[in-house]
């Protein structure tokens, strides 16, 4: 007889209720004053939704989600932003409960969710380490056997004993996800909040995740737009879409069918808005800088993006990622790679920028390029996907050489970086 399932999903459903209302913005202190001057709240709110004035909108982020996960299985979580991959590890940690559905969980469970979830501002990094260790339900004799592997892999021995406050949210991501993976939960869960982390500690923090698994035989859900990763690290992969599994497999079938179904239509240039309230993306594209409008090896290729700062920023990100056709990262390159032209504050404005890929770089081949906009060590401000762009290249006349994918110690060293401000 098998064994049964480490994590059953059965039926999960998340619904919220979105109110909309007509005649514009409401400060807070006219919502107490009409309060104040009529206190028959409910019968002022009824009246308004029977004028038409107010009215409620059910919005479901999960319909319907139903799979299973075996003991020692890393399963990816693949969909587009709004897809409902976020929602659904929340409702499996127990920070929002499910509207409707059931979950069995057999295990211990750590959650690497949001930079800082689980930690108290005000403990210094050890304190925090025996209250999130506590928390998972362990003694504090295992703890302590653990203590020394957590500080020396999040390496932040100098301020082990600073109050977490202070510290920036790359050491915050390095200390909780120490802790979660080291407190020997039997399922981990894991958001893009490794994204965060340099490109060092995302490489090992995939080691170990891949150690844990294989040695100790915990489980993972996985999610991330880092589809090198997922490929490399999930035997299996889940892909949402509109808050339901639209299907479930081996993790290559799975990332086919997700980038099959971001088809671009081979479009080199993208004009939208899409962002936050810190900025937003505007518009994207690659032009060949021949003669002609073709793309060909022996030609430099310039790649552009212009964004919309909407107030003054600190530390912001802005770069793109040079993909094959079927999602392989082939580089990626950053405005402030090998701090030749450091970002600090960015005033408030339009901005456009862009870079050229030197002639004789790559070889014949489609290629597709996502954009990066985010504030350093915070967090993203657009998908990965949003103003996606493609290009073809052909090798006629030229020497287009074999792309050798970049070191892990800077994706631009194949290319120069050559950055322009417009």
């Amino acid at each position: 007889m098998s064994s049964k399932p480490i994590i059953e999903i059965k039926g999960i459903g998340k619904k919220y209720n979105i109110t909309h209302q007509r005649g514009g913005y409401i400060a807070l202190r006219d919502v107490l004053a009409n309060i104040l001057k009529n206190p028959f709240k409910f019968a002022k709110a009824k009246a308004k939704q029977v004028a038409g004035l107010e009215t409620k909108e059910e919005f479901w982020a999960l319909k319907d989600v139903s799979f299973e996960v075996q003991k020692g299985e890393v399963i990816g979580i693949i969909g587009r932003n709004g897809a409902g991959k976020s929602t659904l590890l929340k409702i499996l940690t127990g920070i929002t409960p499910p509207t409707e559905g059931e979950i069995i969980m057999r295990g211990r469970v750590a959650s690497l969710l949001e930079v800082g979830t689980g930690f108290h501002p005000e403990l210094t990094g050890r304190e925090n380490i025996f209250l999130n260790g506590a928390i998972l339900g362990m003694t504090k004799k295992e703890i302590v056997k653990k203590f020394d592997e957590i500080v020396a892999f999040a390496g932040i021995e100098k301020f082990l004993d600073t109050p977490v406050k202070y510290y920036s949210s790359g050491m915050y991501v390095r200390l909780a996800f120490s802790v979660a993976a080291h407190m020997e939960p039997d399922i981990l869960l894991v958001d893009e909040v490794l994204a965060v982390g340099d490109a060092e500690f995302q490489k090992k923090c995939l080691g170990k995740m891949e150690e844990v698994t294989k040695k100790d035989g915990r489980t993972i859900l996985f999610v991330s737009h880092n589809m090198v990763a997922m490929q490399s690290l999930c035997s299996k992969a889940v892909l949402l879409e509109g808050g339901k599994v639209k299907s479930m497999g081996p993790t290559d079938e799975i990332i086919k069918e997700y980038l099959n179904g971001q088809k671009i239509s081979g479009r080199t240039e993208w004009e939208g808005k899409t962002g936050d309230k810190d900025a937003e993306l505007l518009h994207t594209w690659v032009r060949s800088l021949g003669a002609k409008n073709e793309f060909l090896t022996s030609v430099d290729i310039e790649v552009g993006i212009e964004i919309n700062i909407l107030k003054p920023l600190n530390e912001l990100i802005l770069g793109f990622t040079l993909l094959s056709e079927f999602g392989y990262e082939l580089a990626y390159i950053l405005y402030d790679d090998e701090k030749s032209l450091p970002l600090e504050t960015s005033p408030e404005g339009k901005l456009s920028k862009k870079f050229i890929i030197p002639k004789n770089t790559l070889a014949q081949g489609k290629y597709r390029i996502q954009f990066d906009l985010g504030i350093h060590g915070t967090k993203r401000i657009i998908d990965p996907t949003d103003g996606e762009i493609e290009f073809t290249l052909s090798n006629v006349g030229g020497q287009g050489k074999r792309f050798q994918v970049p070191n892990a110690k800077g994706f631009a060293s194949l290319f120069r970086p050559k950055w322009e401000i417009r």
